[in-house]
């Protein structure tokens, strides 16, 4: 399903060059794109006569790099994760972006100080604080129900399969939370041989009874068949699941791992200038609000905080729902994409080995 943003209009107060017909959006799918159409694609188009369309992919970053590495881009605009968006721009292959250039919240404050800390980087601006957390089917435990990372390793007292996502980052840290490892010093012990391998020690507790999932959608749908009793996954999923579509879920907050999506633009997309101006409406301060309107996800910007409110449906405060409100902070894992940078290939090769069974 493609992303195009057709230029239909002269657009002159935006900059834009006639030139320009399109610009390809490349997003996540599911819940979190429909929340970006209703909050970004939808005003922007009402404001500058562009339509939009999403392009989806499991994750955005795998079409980029091969884009970049073929030297053939066809996206304009990609959301990706924090890490990818450092590793590319060190790499030149994103456009940087200056903060000056970026609309200022509504009571004047600059872009760079209303933004969250983190949330700015060279080549790519926030839109979202998202977390990836347990949630298990409330139908399948009667009497006491779990409610910590190491109630999903207890499978004796909460028997029935896990679904885990196949990648070390979202599994390693949580397996060292259900082990009595404190939120802030979780990356001091996976930086130690000693560390991993009580992670994977740990994992191995239920290595039998895991489900390994790849697309933000499985863990939802896992949760929904039957096929586990808890899984991680994306919150705002779980919310549209459980607001929106009725099921019988809860999540557990406890040991939350906790990154930002941002919007990034490769050198040499086709309509660069379009691109740039989509980012810039996108990350407004009121279209950032808008978006919490449709999905659990932290707006990147501190004026948003304030306009968020009730869900789409008009009767649930979103302020419990949020990765970013203080109550879970406690023992949420912020990612760090230094760590990642210095220690993914090395974490993987072992994740991928453990799953071999060698």
């Amino acid at each position: 399903m493609r992303t195009t943003l057709i230029l239909s209009t002269a657009l002159a107060g935006f900059g834009l060059s006639a030139a320009a017909q399109e610009v390809n959006v490349v997003s996540w799918g599911g819940a979190y794109e429909k929340s970006q159409v209703e909050a970004y694609n939808k005003p922007f188009t009402e404001k500058t006569g562009i339509k939009v369309n999403m392009i989806a992919a499991d994750n955005p970053a795998t079409p980029l790099k091969a884009q970049v590495e073929a030297n053939n881009i066809t996206g304009d605009v990609f959301d990706i994760e924090v890490s990818d968006a450092i590793r590319l721009c060190d790499e030149g292959a994103l456009v940087e972006i200056d903060p000056a250039d970026l609309p200022p919240a509504p009571d004047g404050t600059p872009a760079a100080e209303d933004f969250i800390d983190g949330a700015l980087q060279d080549c790519a601006v926030a839109n979202i604080f998202w977390g990836t957390v347990i949630a298990y089917d409330t139908t399948k435990f009667e009497g006491e129900a779990p409610s910590t990372a190491a109630d999903f390793f207890d499978l004796e007292k909460f028997p029935g399969q896990r679904g885990l996502p196949k990648t070390p980052k979202r599994t390693l840290y949580l397996a060292l939370i259900a082990d009595g490892v404190p939120a802030n010093q979780i990356y001091e012990k996976l930086e130690t041989e000693e560390g991993v391998n009580q992670a994977f020690d740990k994992l191995d507790t239920i290595k039998d009874s895991v489900v390994w999932w790849e697309a933000g959608a499985q863990p939802v749908q896992l949760l929904a068949d039957g096929e586990v009793t808890m899984a991680t996954g994306y919150n705002g999923r779980f919310f549209d699941a459980m607001v929106a579509e009725g099921k019988p879920f809860k999540i557990i907050w406890d040991g939350q791992y906790m990154d930002l999506d941002m919007f990034a633009i490769p050198k040499g997309s086709p309509n660069p200038e379009a691109a740039m101006e989509y980012l810039k409406f996108a990350t407004s301060t009121e279209q950032l609000a808008e978006q919490a309107k449709y999905i659990a996800y932290g707006p990147a910007r501190k004026s948003s905080a304030g306009l968020v409110g009730l869900y789409q449906d008009g009767k649930t405060e979103m302020g419990p729902h949020m990765p970013t409100n203080p109550e879970y902070l406690e023992t949420a894992v912020m990612d760090d994409p230094e760590f990642w940078a210095d220690h993914d290939a090395e974490l993987t090769e072992r994740f991928n080995s453990w799953l071999a069974g060698s």
